[in-house]
């Protein structure tokens, strides 16, 4: 049985430190996904390079457009994104005549870091421009999708885990690529339902307000925090056919999104068990 993970937003620096290599990025953070499983499987002896995921599919340096930036000194693409997601976050959002884009994002920015902290903000000028970037469609696109399918392609794998904003990508390299199967997609933290960000803007376009699972994915299990910033909404079902589970969890209402804790947190001991060898 084989695993394969798919990384979501940040992940950028790692493809710097392995010498601008995808494949020394993947391998790198391979190792840190096994052993955050392994804690969150909990086994008794201590970690010493137990393989549960074969590989992590590498797209960020297909999505950079230089150093992350502040909201108000996004690019305009990014600042819709941001705008977009905390008016989603703050509720009903007074505007406010003849207000700039960038009053509107520096405005928004204030009320994130007074309400949420400097890990919101941070956050956010990780996800904003990579959302923004791959879902503004065209090569980045095409080749974050294409390379998540070989991966999965050459891997063949039982498992697909997907982590923010790689669930979109995952998701959409499915649809892609008709000839990848998997028997179980898990999603976390994932952004898919996220309205008037991702939604609306998915390939294929779901059709009278709900996505479908691919047809080459056998089950599909979706896990978010309460508190995760990116998983609005948490649940996928209502908005998605053939999501067969939504499982909530609490791993930390600072540290809200990080895989390190979905995957040591023990709420994918029992499904993944049945999968390891």
């Amino acid at each position: 049985m084989t695993i394969v993970g798919v990384h979501g937003i940040g992940k950028y620096h790692y493809f710097e430190e392995a010498g601008r290599s995808p494949q020394g990025a993947a391998e790198v953070m391979r190792a840190k996904w096994n052993g955050y499983l392994h804690k969150g499987l909990g086994t008794k002896k201590a970690y010493a390079g137990e393989s549960y995921v074969a590989e992590v599919a590498y797209y960020a340096q297909h999505l950079r457009k230089g150093e992350p930036q502040p909201p108000k000194k996004m690019d305009p693409a990014s600042k819709m994104v941001f705008a977009d997601w905390t008016k989603q976050l703050n509720g009903r959002v007074a505007t406010v005549a003849g207000e700039s884009l960038t009053g509107l994002a520096h405005r928004m920015a204030e009320w994130l870091l007074g309400r949420l902290g400097e890990n919101a903000v941070r956050f956010a000028e990780d996800f904003c421009p990579e959302v923004a970037t791959y879902l503004a469609g065209g090569e980045p696109r095409t080749r974050s999708r294409n390379a998540v399918a070989e991966t999965i392609r050459r891997r063949k794998p039982s498992v697909v885990i997907a982590h923010s904003l790689g669930s979109v990508v995952t998701y959409e390299t499915f649809w892609a690529h008709p000839d990848l199967r998997t028997d179980l997609l898990i999603t976390l933290g994932s952004p898919l339902g996220m309205r008037n960000v991702v939604f609306e803007r998915l390939a294929p376009v779901p059709v009278n307000g709900k996505g479908s699972r691919p047809p080459g994915v056998k089950r599909w299990v979706n896990v978010a925090d309460k508190d995760d910033l990116a998983a609005i909404p948490p649940g996928l079902r209502p908005y998605f056919q053939g999501v067969d589970q939504d499982i909530s969890c609490n791993i930390d209402w600072l540290d809200f999104h990080t895989v390190r804790n979905y995957l040591g947190c023990g709420v994918l001991t029992d499904l993944l068990k049945p999968h390891l060898s």
